[in-house]
C-alpha cells in the first residue's frame, strides 16, 4: 500500500507526478546532509582527543608529559629555604672550606620544599619565596604537603594540623601556589601508613580526596603517596590510591625518605600503575638511595646520595627522579640521630662520602 492515503482528486489530477522532481531533490538534499553529518562525526572521532576513561567507567584526567609536568626542569630552593645551603654558608664563615664544599654537593641540587607548619601565614610566606625564586630560574618548584592530622601516626614525625584545620590549610596553600605550575607531593606516608595504623582507615582517604579536590584546577601537578616496594601489597595500595582521588592527579610518588634502588622502585611503580589503571605517572625519591636498602628506614648506616634529580625524557610513566627528602635531615631519634627533620651534619657528610651515581 502507498504511504499516503489517496483521494479521488489525487487520482484525477495525478499530483504525485508533479511532486516527484521536488521530492527527489528533497531526498537528495537529505542524503547529502546525512553524508556531511557522518563525515563530521567521523572527523570528530578521528581527530578529537580521547578521554582516558578506564574500562570500568571511571573518569581519569589526561596525564601530562614529563616536560609538561616540570616546565623548564626542577628549581633550586632559594637560600633562605635551603637548609644545606645555610649550613654551607655557616661553614664558610667559620673558615671550614672543606666542610662547606662537601655540603655544597647537597645544597647545589634541586630539593623539594616541605610545607610542615600548621600556620597558614607562615606556609604562604614559604610558598611565595620558593615560587618567586623558581620563576626567576624559569623552572618548576616542587612542594611537599606534610601537615595531615595525626601525621606519622604519632611516631618520630608526629604533628600536623588539627582535623578541622587541615583543609583550610590546604586551600590557603593552593591559593598561594595557583598559577605557579608547581609540582605538589601530597603527604608522604599518609596512605601507606594506613597498613600499620588502624585508626587511620576510616578518615585518612576521604580527607586526602578532599585535599585533591582543593588542589585540582589551579595549574598544579599533583602526586599522591604510593609507598614503596616493601610496604603495602600492590592491589591494596592501588585501591587506596583510587579512593584518595588518584584519577584526578598526575599519579603517585614512591620511595620518599627511603633507600630502595631506582630499578626496584620503578618495577614496583609500574606494577602499581597497572593495578590502579588509567595510566598514572609517578616520580621516585632518589635523594639517599645510592647504596640501596641498608636494612633500616631510619638513619641507616652506610647510606649515600643517589642520582642527581632530573626530569626524564618522557618515554615512560616515570616523570622524574627527585630529591624529596633533604639529605642531611634526620629521620628521627634512631641510630644516634637528632629529632626528625633536624640537620645532622655528620650524617650529611657521610651521605656525600658514600655518594654514587649508579
Amino acid at each position: 500500500m502507498p504511504d499516503d492515503t489517496t483521494t479521488t482528486d489525487d487520482v484525477t489530477e495525478r499530483p504525485e507526478r508533479r511532486r516527484r522532481p521536488s521530492a527527489l531533490r528533497q531526498w537528495a538534499w537529505i542524503g547529502g546532509a546525512a553524508v556531511v553529518v557522518v563525515a563530521v562525526v567521523a572527523a570528530v572521532v578521528v581527530w578529537a582527543p580521547t578521554r582516558p576513561d578506564d574500562q570500568d567507567g571511571r573518569h581519569v584526567v589526561a596525564r601530562k608529559t614529563a616536560a609538561e609536568a616540570f616546565p623548564g626542569g626542577i628549581a633550586v630552593q632559594p637560600a633562605d629555604e635551603n637548609q644545606p645551603r645555610m649550613r654551607e654558608t655557616a661553614a664558610r664563615q667559620d673558615g671550614d672550606q672543606a666542610t662547606a664544599e662537601r655540603i655544597a654537593v647537597i645544597a647545589d641540587q634541586p630539593i623539594a620544599t616541605w610545607l610542615t607548619n600548621p600556620s597558614r601565614a607562615a606556609t604562604r610566606t614559604t610558598i611565595h619565596d620558593v615560587v618567586t625564586s623558581a620563576r626567576q630560574q624559569h623552572r618548576t618548584p616542587v612542594f611537599v604537603l606534610y601537615a595531615v592530622p595525626d601525621r606519622d601516626c604519632g611516631h618520630y614525625s608526629q604533628g600536623g594540623t588539627t582535623a578541622s584545620g587541615y583543609l583550610p590549610w590546604v586551600r590557603s596553600a593552593v591559593r598561594a601556589m595557583a598559577g605557579s605550575e608547581a609540582v605538589v607531593l601530597v603527604e608522604p606516608d599518609a596512605i601507606a601508613q594506613i597498613h600499620v595504623c588502624e585508626r587511620l582507615r576510616d578518615t585518612r582517604l576521604p580527607l586526602l580526596r578532599k585535599a585533591v579536590d582543593a588542589l585540582s584546577g589551579h595549574g598544579l601537578t599533583v602526586y599522591l603517596d604510593g609507598g614503596n616496594e616493601n610496604r603495602v601489597p600492590v592491589d591494596t595500595m592501588a585501591g587506596w590510591l583510587r579512593r584518595a582521588g588518584v584519577d584526578q592527579t598526575q599519579g603517585f610518588f614512591t620511595n620518599v625518605s627511603n633507600f630502595y634502588r631506582v630499578d626496584q622502585e620503578r618495577t614496583y611503580a609500574d606494577h602499581l600503575a597497572d593495578a590502579v589503571g588509567g595510566d598514572p605517572h609517578f616520580v621516585i625519591d632518589v635523594s639517599r638511595n645510592g647504596r640501596g636498602w641498608r636494612g633500616d628506614w631510619c638513619n641507616p648506616h652506610g647510606a649515600g646520595l643517589g642520582q642527581d634529580p632530573h626530569v626524564t625524557g618522557g618515554s615512560s610513566r616515570l616523570d622524574a627522579l627527585l630529591w624529596v627528602k633533604t639529605p642531611g635531615l634526620s629521620d628521627g631519634t634512631c641510630n644516634g640521630g637528632p629529632a626528625a627533620g633536624q640537620w645532622w651534619e655528620s650524617y650529611a657528610l657521610a651521605l656525600v662520602a658514600n655518594r654514587t651515581r649508579d
